[in-house]
């Protein structure tokens, strides 16, 4: 008879365990949560899952579950449903079989939540440097080219610079009127009074005035790079001075090479600042440069920065220290950094957020100014209750997935429970289930979107004759 098949189960009402409480009679209902977020919570009230061990939820679980939802604004439920009363019901095995319906259990495992933004790697702007002469002259001779390796302290190139010849001169002569005065002087304080004090005082105020002149000539020369200390000066005799003058600021390796008389003495040499790579070049033997010209840029390609544009919006949830995951669009393996540095200021044009983290990369395998997509990590989970993203479904007002009753192979009654959950993070194949189900019960994956229909459809019209008794 028409009265006794249930249109929802499209079975009998004498098997449907909606029309027939008796038949598999529910637990007793606790209701919502206002803690998980979830009506009838298995947290809470373990007993109500349907796996193998569930008897218990450890109160280091409960901690860990309390911080996951506590971390960010949760997707929430509505609290007057009543879906979750429901229970989709199959005829048999076989017909669970033949609708395609394939069950998986509930894991932990490792999931993180984070945000995702375009990024960039540059080199390291700290380790950058664009070299230029500091005086004006003609390229002596260039001993670096585009690609090489530099060391700290090595030659990139020397250029002839009058200035730097006419300085080293005003030292040799300072200094040979220096050694001229002080003779003076100790002949006049060796005559026995013969030379009056005023005389003595005048030799004494011209010694110091020539060694100032020292001082100053070496201060000049210190100031265009080439190091010298005026107490190494003195000491020096005058034909060792100019010898060292001569090849002053130049190493050794570069002085074996070079004719003493052939070589003129306005020498100044362009050292690299610090160890890296020649990335541009732009000079040649013979033509004139000055100091606003730049000429080398050395390159430290061992340090990188990932630059990300993150949403004004997701300022706050950034902090320094936190992960950095970056994946280059050019298929190189994926790049973990630190964040390192978070801007204060909005970009007025794009209203995104830059945030770097530094990359360190020894073996120099990382292309710089190559784009990708990043992630800034927020919360790593390495036991994370998760489904597979298939078995999760949004039935209108609530996040929900289907249970297999724990009895489903003994009994008759081939049952799914309509289960409301909380979610967490999720990536391409797993979602985290914050509250809602436990690890051990088995979901609906492959045909859930087939027990979604069936629920749904029991909204229509009068729906089931147990929801709704004939009048």
């Amino acid at each position: 008879a028409e009265t006794d098949w249930c249109p929802t189960h499209n079975i009998a009402e004498s098997d449907c365990v909606d029309c027939d409480a008796a038949l598999m009679p529910r637990a007793k209902e606790v209701g919502w949560c206002k803690v998980h977020g979830v009506a009838e919570c298995v947290i809470c009230n373990p007993g109500l899952a349907h796996g193998a061990n569930n008897s218990t939820v450890s109160l280091a679980e409960r901690e860990r579950i309390r911080k996951a939802l506590d971390f960010a604004s949760r997707a929430t439920n509505k609290s007057s449903c009543e879906q979750h009363a429901r229970r989709i019901q199959f005829a048999s095995e076989a017909a669970v079989d033949k609708s395609g319906i394939v069950v998986k259990p509930v894991w932990t495992a490792p999931m993180s939540e984070f945000l995702s933004a375009p990024g960039e790697l540059s080199y390291d702007q700290t380790r950058t440097a664009h070299l230029s002469v500091r005086l004006p002259g003609s390229v002596w001779k260039v001993f670096k080219r585009l690609g090489d390796e530099v060391k700290t302290g090595d030659v990139l190139a020397v250029i002839d610079a009058a200035d730097v010849g006419k300085t080293k001169t005003e030292l040799l002569q300072a200094m040979a009127s220096l050694r001229l005065r002080e003779q003076i002087l100790v002949g006049m304080k060796e005559s026995a009074g013969i030379v009056s004090g005023a005389k003595v005082r005048e030799a004494e105020a011209a010694v110091v005035e020539a060694d100032i002149r020292v001082g100053a000539a070496c201060q000049a020369l210190t100031n265009m790079g080439l190091t010298i200390r005026k107490p190494e000066v003195v000491k020096r005799t005058p034909a060792q001075l100019e010898v060292d003058t001569q090849w002053l600021g130049l190493p050794d390796s570069v002085v074996k090479t070079l004719d003493a008389k052939m070589t003129t003495t306005n020498l100044l040499p362009l050292l690299a600042p610090m160890n890296g790579k020649v990335m541009s070049h732009d000079v040649v033997a013979g033509e004139l440069v000055d100091s606003t010209r730049v000429l080398f840029e050395i390159v430290d390609t061992t340090s990188l920065w990932l630059t990300l544009d993150l949403k004004n919006e997701e300022n706050h949830l950034v902090k320094l220290g936190q992960t950095v995951v970056f994946q280059p669009d050019n298929g190189q393996p994926e790049i973990t950094g630190t964040l390192a540095w978070k801007n204060s200021q909005i970009d007025l044009k794009t209203r995104t957020m830059k945030v770097r983290a530094n990359i360190l990369d020894p073996e120099q395998k990382l292309v710089a100014n190559t784009f990708g997509r990043g992630k800034v990590v927020l919360r790593e989970e390495p036991k994370a209750i998760t489904v597979p993203n298939e078995a999760l479904h949004w039935e209108g007002c609530c996040n929900i997935v289907f249970v297999r009753d724990r009895d489903y192979l003994t009994s008759p009654y081939k049952v799914f429970h309509v289960r409301k959950v909380r979610l967490g993070a999720k990536d391409d194949r797993q979602t985290e289930i914050i509250a809602g189900v436990l690890p051990g019960e088995l979901v609906v994956t492959a045909g859930s979107g087939l027990l979604l229909t069936e629920l749904l459809r029991g909204n229509l019209g009068e729906g089931c004759a147990c929801c709704h008794p004939k009048k």
